[in-house]
């Protein structure tokens, strides 16, 4: 069970020190019951304490490191059933799929695919992250060779499938610098994979049919010494594997099942031909709870709608995405550029500067601090106000980079434009329009 603050504050060592970011020792140990702070952070505390608190303070599902080419992914470490109760962390990682039984050009095809599937969206970066590499016919030159061209080809993080441990060494020597997931682990092989997952220091499939076994399996591994696993629990029917992951995640966070505490891989890619079905099925694993899904299919139109979910889920519902305040250029505005103004909600923000740069008349963008509101809901709210757009006008420095005095506010907010002009009686407020894809026309009539 986990500690609470209280109980965690008793093993602190209270020199209220400040080294940890935190004004006391308690508050420090608050922010630690409720996972909004790190032990490390303490430097005095000791050792004994530390195992007693890292033990009771870890995640439920243990947080599995996958490395890239540039950097690592995390799956794992959630603490709840349910976004809304808090938030997901670790988003799924979704994984295309090669085998060493298709042809050269079969396999270069997969990898410009993937490396063509990145798309930019309210300033983040979305893309598949991984390539699973399966062994089909227990070849493990053939088998180190496909992993040695997808490393060359992509910069994919790599699972390495197969159930001989001597074509998954083959095949780790080659990516180890990657620093792949391994496996796969089963009950008749778990001694022989369990050792070289050991060896080598990498991330390790366990795969068992029914729960029983499935626990019994990474309860021998983690007897192994090995604590990174990633839970495959076989099933490869949509009904049985949903089953599946909804028990597995409730094992994990409800009674804390030590066996199932981990991460999950699913595998729409081997539970049918169809890519339209493949693709619902890997929404429905995104949703309900795979940390990785493999598909097949790595066609634009199927893996997009697939990211935008998955920014859906894993963006903190508590936390709404912000832009730093402040001014922005679109274009290469000067001092007889127009003057616009929004709030700094993310979606806001890359909306109307997408819409400015596509008129091709070079702006001034202000950007107003409303917590992460939308232009309504900030104006209803009183933070997108006559008086707190008129603060950002005087003090951030726009006044000394234009010579117009025209300041252009969302339509929505047509109602401060009275108190606007009244503190600011040296600049004209002018109402721009309620929808975004007007904005080219009204800069362009401007």
């Amino acid at each position: 069970m986990a500690l609470t603050g209280i109980e965690i504050f008793k093993m602190l060592p209270k020199t209220n020190c400040k080294e940890c970011g935190f004004p006391t020792c308690l508050a420090f140990a608050m922010a630690l019951a409720t996972g909004k702070a790190e032990l490390d952070k303490c430097p005095y505390v000791s050792e004994e304490v530390r195992e007693k608190l890292a033990e009771a303070s870890a995640p439920p599902i243990r947080p599995v490191k996958i490395g890239m080419k540039e950097g690592v992914k995390t799956i794992g470490g959630e603490t709840v059933m349910f976004r809304h109760e808090k938030t997901f962390f670790n988003p799924t990682l979704i994984a295309g799929l090669v085998t060493t039984a298709m042809t050269d050009a079969e396999v270069d095809k997969k990898l410009g695919q993937f490396m063509k599937l990145q798309y930019e969206r309210v300033g983040l970066m979305l893309r598949p992250e991984l390539l699973a590499i399966l062994d089909a016919n227990g070849d493990a030159a053939k088998f180190a060779a496909l992993a040695k061209k997808v490393m060359d080809g992509s910069d994919a993080g790599l699972i390495l499938c197969s159930e001989n441990p001597d074509v998954v060494k083959a095949g780790a020597q080659v990516a180890k610098e990657r620093k792949p997931l391994i496996g796969i682990a089963t009950p008749a092989n778990a001694d022989a994979m369990g050792a070289l997952a050991k060896e080598l220091g990498l991330p390790l499939i366990a795969k068992a049919k029914g729960y029983d076994d499935l626990a019994a399996l990474t309860t021998k591994l983690t007897g192994m010494g090995l604590k990174d696993l990633v839970i495959d629990a076989g099933s490869r029917g949509l009904r049985e594997a949903f089953q599946d992951q909804v028990v597995i995640r409730r094992a994990a966070l409800g009674p804390k099942f030590r066996p199932f505490g981990f991460p999950t891989i699913t595998c729409p890619a081997q539970m049918t031909d169809d890519p339209v079905m493949e693709k619902l099925y890997a929404a429905v694993f995104i949703a309900k709870y795979g940390g990785i899904v493999v598909v097949n299919d790595l066609s634009a139109d199927g893996i997009f709608p697939l990211l935008l979910q998955r920014l859906n889920i894993y963006t903190d519902p508590q936390k709404p995405m912000m832009i730093t305040p402040g001014i922005y250029e679109m274009g290469t505005p000067g001092p007889d550029s127009p003057v616009a103004v929004t709030t700094n909600f993310a979606l806001t923000y890359f909306i109307v500067s997408g819409e400015i740069e596509g008129s091709k008349i070079s702006t001034w963008l202000l950007i107003q601090d409303t917590e992460g509101l939308s232009v309504m809901t900030s104006w209803a709210a009183g933070k997108f106000s006559g008086d707190s757009v008129a603060h950002l006008v005087k003090k951030c420095g726009i006044a000394d980079k234009v010579k117009t005095r025209t300041l252009i506010i969302p339509g929505y907010a047509a109602g401060i434009s009275g108190d606007l002009e009244e503190e600011l009686p040296d600049w004209k407020v002018s109402i721009g329009p309620r929808e975004a894809s007007h904005i080219p026309a009204f800069l362009k009539n401007l």
